[in-house]
């Protein structure tokens, strides 16, 4: 089978994460990977802050559980050493897709590597609070942003899971 359609048949979400940091020749190659989804009429709307620093990751992880309502301790990203959050223009009428894309070819490069992921939600309650206003600030990035993901990353800890089952009436054929 081709190593491209593989990856795709084998990705899964990964929820309990070594703390070993991602190698950095290999996170280099994932966000390279994300910055070449396609987007609508080419125009690049997204933007990807990679967090490797584990007191920022931490602050985020915990602006993200209270966002989620989970109780205090609970980590919403199982762990993950790296978290990748896509953000895009909403000035752009394609933003959120484009963002949605690059979401994609993250997590698909990470299996490509063996890294693990996981789409995490709730990037765009977080950059509409004044906790991600002032992330944005911090880092100098300017414009009207809407959070559309995050992407945490690492080893896994264990095996993933087996797919499941595609249902009968995914693809219809005229």
């Amino acid at each position: 089978m081709n190593e491209t359609l593989k990856v795709l048949e084998t990705r899964r979400s990964c929820r309990n994460f070594k703390p070993d940091m991602v190698k950095e020749e290999d996170l280099k190659a994932i966000l390279r990977a994300g910055t070449y989804a396609a987007t609508g009429m080419g125009k690049q709307s997204p933007i990807i802050i990679a967090v490797t620093d584990k007191e920022l990751r931490d602050k985020i992880s915990e602006e993200n559980r209270k966002i989620g309502g989970w109780d205090e301790g609970f980590d919403p990203f199982y762990g993950a050493p790296v978290i990748l959050i896509v953000l895009a223009n909403k000035d752009i009428v394609t933003h959120v897709y484009d963002g949605s894309l690059v979401m994609g070819n993250l997590m698909n490069a990470a299996e490509s590597l063996g890294v693990a992921s996981i789409w995490i939600h709730r990037a765009k309650e977080e950059f509409e609070s004044d906790f991600g206003k002032e992330l944005l600030k911090k880092l100098g990035i300017e414009g009207d942003y809407e959070g559309i993901g995050h992407c945490a990353l690492g080893y896994a800890a264990e095996p993933a899971r087996d797919p499941a089952p595609r249902k009968d009436n995914y693809v219809y054929s005229i």
